[in-house]
């Protein structure tokens, strides 16, 4: 089974870069990932900006992330095989 990785906040923010969420605001160390979908639906994901991230974190994002991105195309960025 493979690994889920430790990822970076600045790794994740460049991942979800190529799937068209933009920076759109900073509150301390949590930054605010953003997209307009096709319908016109505002999609937002929070990642902390920290050097390394716990698994659960990285997890908990992928989770979150799930709901506008296919869990098959984001899965080569976060597990490791």
């Amino acid at each position: 089974m493979p690994k889920l990785r430790r990822l970076s906040g600045t790794e994740l923010i460049r991942i979800f870069g190529r799937f068209g969420f933009a920076v759109h605001s900073q509150k301390g160390s949590h930054i605010k990932l953003r997209r307009v979908s096709q319908n016109g639906e505002i999609q937002t994901l929070t990642i902390p900006n920290h050097s390394e991230l716990d698994t659960g974190t990285c997890r908990a994002i992928l989770r979150q992330a799930t709901r506008f991105i296919r869990e098959v195309e984001l899965h080569p960025f976060f597990y490791s095989e």
